[in-house]
């Protein structure tokens, strides 16, 4: 019987296939889904790993499964291939959605170990060391930033992961840049969406220019502040950026989506001290979104 919020048959047999084959050396290796459910459960849950039930097996096993394949990149793998199969079929809607949304991190997220100088007598400053695992403090403490672009129907196409005090427009354009979906046969990965929607957080010259070189429709709306100082300058200041107010209305998806990434309590507050763990849990979450079936979810409720 399928647990609650364990992978469903529909679903492991998409993503079976997809998954490192056993080359036959060393130790047999633990039933896969098994694995995949025990990680499923942590990130579902945000308990610490040796809490981790005893039918997903030894959490030793679950944990060092999870970080071998974030560092692999089968985590990442999995979602990329998903994508490919929906957009192969038409299923992608191209009209994407930019916005960022902040987790606050736990105590035990900070006080990663820091690697020493080439000297070994000297540690890295703590303020690099947090940034590089993408903490930022602000006025609530310890938070981290994770910024998407979902397709039109609210599934994740880019994942970054930047400490919670970073700007949104700073990031607008690695966001961009992580937007890949390859083709199944011949020809370049689609990386240009027919249409961008974002708030006016993103809102700037650069970024609207950026987006009109490469044939990118813009549907962002200008700041108030933006606003009076191009009224102010009289004709000097240029006409007002276009805005479709009707199209905009479709970028609530991107909100929709960090809702339902955040019912995975390990995604709405950070506990990972590495900030890439964090990301692989990203991209897991997103993977079930990818996965879900109009009539059926793979993370079934079922007690």
């Amino acid at each position: 019987m399928v647990g609650r919020g364990e992978l469903t048959d529909a679903a492991w047999q998409r993503i079976a296939p997809l998954l490192p084959s056993v080359d036959g050396r060393g130790r047999p290796w633990r039933d896969r889904r098994q694995v995949i459910n025990g990680v499923l459960w942590r990130l579902r849950t945000g308990a610490p790993w040796r809490d981790l039930p005893e039918r997903y097996g030894p959490w030793q096993t679950v944990y060092e499964r999870f970080a071998r394949w974030e560092g692999d990149g089968t985590w990442a793998h999995l979602l990329e291939q998903v994508q490919v199969r929906d957009d192969s079929a038409g299923a992608v809607e191209w009209t994407v959605s930019v916005d960022s949304t902040v987790s606050r991190a736990h105590q035990h997220a900070a006080g990663a170990r820091k690697k020493g100088a080439a000297a070994g007598d000297e540690l890295e400053d703590p303020a690099r060391s947090a940034a590089r695992q993408a903490l930022g403090r602000s006025r609530g403490g310890l938070t981290t930033k994770v910024h998407l672009a979902c397709d039109g129907r609210g599934l994740p196409l880019a994942v970054v992961v930047t400490p919670g005090n970073i700007n949104d427009s700073t990031v607008f354009d690695t966001v961009m840049g992580e937007l890949r979906v390859p083709r199944t046969g011949a020809g370049r990965p689609r990386r240009r969406p027919d249409v961008v929607l974002a708030d006016k957080a993103y809102s700037s010259r650069a970024i609207r220019q950026a987006m009109r070189g490469r044939g990118i429709r813009t549907v962002i709306p200008e700041r108030a502040d933006q606003k009076a100082n191009r009224l102010r300058r009289g004709r000097a200041g240029g006409r007002p950026p276009a805005f479709d107010r009707e199209l905009y209305k479709s970028r609530n998806v991107v909100e929709r989506c960090f809702g339902r990434l955040k019912q995975f309590r390990a995604i709405a507050t950070r506990f990972d001290k590495l900030a890439h763990r964090y990301r692989a849990g990203v991209h897991l979450a997103s993977l079930i979104l990818w996965l879900r079936e109009p009539t059926q979810d793979p993370l079934s409720d079922n007690a």
